[in-house]
């Protein structure tokens, strides 16, 4: 008969519902025989343990906790069963089952203790108790089961390693036992066995598994499904990866390597029998059975070659330090056969070619008792100062990358350690085995969440995966937004850049992604988003899920400006079309810029001088191919571009402006156009550019807003402005009498003399001719003396300057490796 073993943990029996599910999902299969292991319902063990100490130590309260668990029982039972018959059989013998150990527990509080093999008794009694529960709702369904008590089939003796099976007994006996009651179906009890002197036992904490893989050997079954509450194991702990895959094959030793590093899915030793008899174990979730899981086989698959990322948690590191260890043989046989005679397991070791020191990691509880020992087994060569010290870090936690897929294959060992200094984690020690299934290192528990993202993103997302924060979702925030998700998709397929957007932040609001680290909702921010917390939206982009974090500043906030030297030294790229940074306080603009010349984090900034121009990527390239910048001179606004192109005489400059209000062309208050101010901003950042130390102080500015207006609200500005028509009349008047047009123009010299000012430019200058809002700016260099370089185009509105940012975006994923 061809067998399938199949095994249900505590969570997949937890109550009737979940007991009648796992039944139909069995009868619905079509296996040939089934032979189903069954843990105790969710949490009885830990009951049963618990009831126990509390009798030993005749505390008050362990009769009651007994009864509320009978009751559990019995209603999961009434639950379960209807027909009368089966319910009245199996409630006998539950209370049967009940009866016989409050009996034993009154005796254990008697006595004051409980013996060891008290305990095995009676922590293996949940088992038993789900497994009738089971079968007996099997036959109320009219399906053949035959129930098993493994105690009366599986015979183990202890080892130093593990619970050993005693193969040929136990085979014996379930041939025995299906002779006696032949079936195509037997619920078995996980988790108890037998010692080979006959005593009652179990297989240890987590033994369920091992019962599972057990009895398939036992069966010789084609294939063994292991069915818990998670889809199969995962690439990393889904509590502190969110992104975590499922992993559908691996081999039955990188399975070996995820369960003792910490994968809390299957028991590392549940593994043995399968290995053994080469059966595939199928990780299974019985409430998604459509899932296929996980297959753990003897080939596994080679992609990818890091099938996961796994830790042990509070462990220390202990260090033996000394040149009189260098040459010195056995010194390590000593350092083991020490810590072996005080029973203190060794996670791992690693120990650099100069032999002058060796690193063991150990449970963090054991770390003391280690140092101890190892001072009293080198005592003579500590007072001879052969060995200077030993000493032990605590909080550390191991994590281990592993996969069959690195043996023989280049660049394991450098994407991890890069993946961990993006992150800004220290490594304490390191350690890999000769067959490169598994680099083991070492990090401050402070770190290790940290750094557990960083590995698994450096292994399971593009190496180009950027986290965007953006900060200002205005009009150019909006139109970037829209942007980024219109191309997206191709730039993935393209290039492989995973633009992800994790955070969108206004004045007062944030929105940040969930588990899908993708934030699609791009509606206005309100009062059902968070509070604006700077710090927590840092954190959040800079996680270290994934490989690069980048912050996008589309305000025009000096207060944010003032954030950007903290991101760059964190490491998170900057981009912006905010000037203040740029234009603002010397110091901190020196600060920037240093801290983006130094480290690797990027300031990108190309948008802050029109728009969408390459205004100042031209402006670099002339300085960094050697080209020596004599002077420049350029119209930088669009709103007084439009102005003065449509500004004739006879025409009020008072209606024209307020036109240029109405259609958008101005800011809220168009003083901060008629002002020169942002002009002048963008002249400070061109002379910045080209080395020169000035600021807007330093600027001429002449202001096209009358003086006595200042001060007004916008709206009697707005009103009073056409009264101040005449001065501008005069000037149109007088340009145009002698054939010359007015143009609002910003100057700079290799000197630093800078102006910004509406001039009167002959007919025919390059300035003279322009489409309504076009921006222009004319490099004067050695190269360029005689015909100045020329840039010109639409240097203003929401489109145009997102599609700068967004190019900003693209240079910074360049840089990082995109191949766009």
């Amino acid at each position: 008969m061809r067998w399938i073993t199949h095994k249900f943990g505590g969570t997949s029996l937890a109550d009737a519902g979940c007991i009648h599910h796992v039944a139909a999902l069995l009868v619905a299969r079509d296996d040939p025989a089934q032979a189903i292991v069954v843990s105790a319902m969710s949490g009885v063990t830990n009951e049963l343990l618990s009831i126990t100490g509390e009798a030993a130590a005749a505390q008050t309260g362990w009769q009651e906790q007994l009864t509320r668990l009978e009751q559990r029982h019995l209603d999961a039972a009434a639950n379960l069963l209807d027909d009368d018959s089966i319910l009245a059989t199996v409630r006998s013998q539950l209370e049967q089952d009940f009866r016989e150990l409050r009996q034993l527990l009154a005796s254990l509080e008697l006595m004051g203790t409980a013996p060891v093999e008290a305990v095995e008794l009676i922590s293996g009694l949940g088992e038993v108790m789900s497994a009738r529960l089971l079968s007996a709702h099997f036959h109320q369904l009219g399906e053949e089961a035959v129930f098993v008590d493994a105690r009366e089939v599986l015979r183990t003796r202890p080892t130093a390693l593990m619970t050993a099976v005693d193969w040929q007994i136990s085979g014996d006996l379930l041939a025995d036992l299906r002779a006696r009651h032949p079936a195509s179906r037997y619920v078995i009890t996980g988790f108890v066995c037998r010692r080979d002197d006959g005593r009652v036992s179990t297989l240890g904490r987590n033994g369920s598994d091992y019962s599972g893989t057990i009895f398939g050997r036992l069966f010789e079954a084609e294939e063994i499904h292991i069915w818990t509450n998670v889809d199969g194991l995962l690439s990393a702990d889904p509590n502190q990866v969110p992104q975590a895959q499922l992993l559908d094959h691996l081999s039955y030793r990188e399975a070996f390597e995820l369960a003792y590093f910490g994968a809390r899915v299957i028991h590392p030793q549940a593994l043995s029998p399968a290995l053994e008899a080469n059966i595939p174990v199928f990780v299974r979730n019985t409430f998604n059975s459509d899932c296929g899981g996980t297959r753990i086989d003897s080939t596994g698959h080679p992609e990818p070659p890091v099938k996961g990322i796994s830790g042990v948690r509070d462990m220390a590191l202990v260090t033996i330090e000394g040149a009189g260890m260098i040459g010195v043989p056995g010194t390590a046989e000593r350092v083991f056969s020490a810590l072996h005679r005080a029973d203190v397991s060794v996670t791992m070791i690693s120990q650099g070619s100069s032999e002058h020191s060796i690193c063991l990691v150990v449970p963090g509880s054991d770390a003391e008792r280690t140092c101890k020992l190892l001072e009293e087994s080198f005592e003579r060569e500590m007072r001879h100062g052969l060995i200077q010290r030993i000493f032990s870090l605590p909080d550390i936690r191991v994590l281990a990358i592993v996969g069959e897929g690195m043996a023989g294959t280049p660049g394991g060992a450098a994407r991890l350690f890069a993946s961990l200094a993006r992150a800004g984690v220290n490594v304490r020690a390191i350690a890999q085995g000769a067959s490169e299934r598994n680099i083991s290192v070492a990090v401050d528990e402070a770190d290790a969440e940290r750094a557990l993202k960083a590995i698994h993103a450096g292994f399971y997302l593009s190496e180009q995966t950027l986290s965007i924060g953006l900060i200002g979702p205005g009009q150019v925030g909006r139109a970037l937004l829209s942007q980024i998700e219109h191309t997206r998709r191709r730039l993935f397929e393209q290039g492989h850049l995973d633009l992800r957007l994790s955070a969108i932040a206004s004045s007062r609001f944030m929105r940040l992604s969930g588990t899908d680290a993708h934030i699609g909702d791009h509606t206005p921010l309100g009062a059902e988003d968070e509070a604006l917390d700077f710090d927590r939206l840092t954190n959040h982009v800079d996680d270290g899920h994934m490989p690069h974090a980048v912050i996008i500043d589309c305000t025009a906030s000096d207060a944010v400006a003032d954030h950007y030297a903290g991101w760059l030294e964190r490491g998170i790229h900057v981009i912006t079309p905010n000037k203040h940074a740029g234009s603002g306080e010397l110091e901190r603009y020196r600060d920037i810029r240093g801290l983006a010349g130094s480290g690797g984090a990027r300031w990108r900034y190309e948008a802050t001088v029109g728009a969408g121009l390459p205004v100042i990527q031209t402006l670099r390239d002339l300085i960094d191919t050697g080209d020596r910048i004599l002077r420049i001179d350029g119209i930088f606004s669009g709103t007084l571009a439009w102005l003065f192109n449509s500004y004739q005489p006879g025409m009020s400059f008072g209606a024209l402006v307020a036109e240029a209000r109405s259609a958008g062309f101005t800011e809220p208050d168009p003083r901060d156009d008629l002002s020169g101010t942002d002009v002048a901003r963008k002249l400070v950042i061109l002379a910045r550019e080209m080395g020169l130390a000035i600021g807007l102080d330093d600027i001429e500015v002449e202001s096209l807003c009358p003086e006595e207006l200042a001060g007004k609200p916008v709206d009697a500005f707005m009103e009073a402005l056409p009264e101040y028509d005449e001065r501008m009349a005069g000037r149109i008047g007088e340009a145009g009498a002698a054939g010359r047009v007015l143009r609002y123009v910003a100057s700079l010299d290799d000197k630093g003399h800078a102006a910004v000012r509406l001039e009167s430019l002959p007919g025919d200058h390059p300035f003279a001719h322009l489409a309504l809002t076009d921006n222009v700016v004319a490099f004067t260099t050695e190269r360029y003396r005689d015909n100045p370089l020329i840039v010109q185009g639409p240097g203003a509105g929401p489109e145009v300057t997102a599609a700068g940012v967004f190019a900003d975006l693209l240079r910074v994923a360049a840089h990082l490796g995109a191949k766009l």
